[in-house]
């Protein structure tokens, strides 16, 4: 089996070219899950309950217990309703409730640990087809060290929807049109940046088309310059038609990739009353919304009214263009353009969102694209080198996780 047919096989053979990526995925996220039980044991505090039972983790189970209709109005005003938790996340703990021991929480730990293992072999996927294979287990160790990659261990929707996505760009890749439509729906129901895949398959898919239309015209040409001229009288001669089923796998592809989102941000217009426009509503009670990056950017420039505060500041500063910069090397680098419109979107979704802005690394655990370039330079270490860099970034990143988790962590 050659390179190439190993990269697209189904099942096992997939899964054991997969297997140092899972295995090494596997062995940091335990090393983050052990340091946070410690940490939590030393502050006598409960590791799981940080895990599953705060923050949006109590939304979700509320969600999946007792369905859409919570709100809390805080004394400002403002009105913190559920409708603002996209639906997926919960039916699935609502079905591991319902058919296993576990409660509402445990299934939403179990479905999240589960979910990230199939986002690192969707990663893995993805950087493997489009750089080989040393370089996914590069971008799916990257991915796991991450400094907030903890949650990609707790009963929230980054996990389940990085691995939508990145399986739905692996089919964008390989040409599996309905399969990636049809995960990139399911994205749409996980969370608001759905809209990135959704992008991708569009993007993509127009494309593909008006490349297939621009190669008929110049067949077209080439064959009418080759071939003699028709007699007086008879029919003109027509060029082929480009990517025949093709073209309606394509089109089916298309039309289902909106629908997740579309549907459930139209339902919760229907269900407030508010109209096709009533999920903005819902979101600006929680102070969401899309301003462009202008509170973000005030948010940064208030850090500077102190010294203290200024070195956290200029390190905002410092991350965003780090960001940025990834973002230009992966274009450089002329990465497939699936990749480069998901990322560039959940790149502008996170960064110019206009609260929370505690929530952003978690925000941008989804952009994994952007973590290729650095797999690519860590891939042409030798390997010894490569893997002391990824144990002590893991040992980093599990100590820090383990006191943000313990700490203020995600809102």
């Amino acid at each position: 089996m050659t390179d190439l047919e190993t990269r697209a096989a189904p099942g096992s053979a997939a899964l054991r070219r997969a297997a140092p990526a899972l295995l090494g995925y596997a062995a940091v996220r335990a090393l983050g899950l052990l340091a946070l039980a410690l940490w939590s044991a030393a502050r006598d505090k409960s590791a799981y309950t940080l895990l599953t039972a705060r923050w949006d983790s109590l939304w979700y189970v509320r969600v999946a217990e007792l369905g859409y209709g919570y709100e809390v109005r805080l004394p400002n005003g403002d009105v913190h309703s559920n409708l603002a938790f996209f639906p997926l996340l919960p039916w699935l703990e609502r079905l591991l409730h319902a058919t296993t021991p576990l409660s509402y929480a445990g299934a939403g730990f179990t479905v999240s640990l589960l979910a990230s293992l199939a986002a690192a072999w969707g990663i893995f996927a993805v950087a493997d087809h489009v750089y080989g294979r040393r370089a996914g287990v590069c971008a799916v160790l990257l991915w796991a060290v991450l400094p907030v990659g903890i949650v990609q261990s707790m009963a929230y929707s980054e996990s389940l929807f990085t691995a939508l996505a990145a399986w739905s760009l692996y089919a964008v890749l390989t040409g599996r049109w309905v399969t990636a439509g049809a995960l990139a729906s399911l994205a749409g129901l996980t969370r608001p940046v759905g809209l990135a895949v959704v992008a991708a398959v569009w993007v993509s898919g127009v494309l593909s088309f008006v490349r297939d239309r621009s190669a008929a015209r110049t067949e077209g040409a080439q064959t009418a310059a080759r071939a003699p001229q028709s007699p007086p009288g008879a029919p003109p001669r027509r060029a082929p038609t480009p990517g025949g089923g093709g073209v309606a796998e394509r089109a089916l592809g298309l039309l289902l990739a909106p629908l997740g989102a579309v549907g459930y941000v139209l339902w919760v217009g229907h269900h407030t009353g508010k109209g096709p426009l009533g999920y903005l509503d819902v979101q600006a009670g929680w102070r969401n919304g899309f301003d462009g990056g202008y509170a973000f950017a005030r948010f940064i420039i208030d850090k500077f009214t102190s010294i203290p505060s200024a070195f956290a500041g200029l390190g905002l500063i410092v991350g965003v263009a780090l960001l940025l910069w990834l973002y230009l090397v992966c274009v450089r680098q002329r990465q497939p353009l699936p990749l480069l419109v998901y990322a560039g979107v959940v790149l502008a979704l996170a960064l110019c969102a206009s609260s929370y802005f505690g929530s952003k690394p978690r925000l941008l655990l989804p952009a994994f694209p952007l973590l290729l370039p650095l797999a690519l330079a860590l891939a042409r270490l030798r390997t010894p080198r490569s893997a002391l860099v990824v144990a002590g970034v893991a040992v980093a990143s599990a100590v820090y996780g383990a006191w943000w988790l313990n700490g203020s962590g995600p809102p």
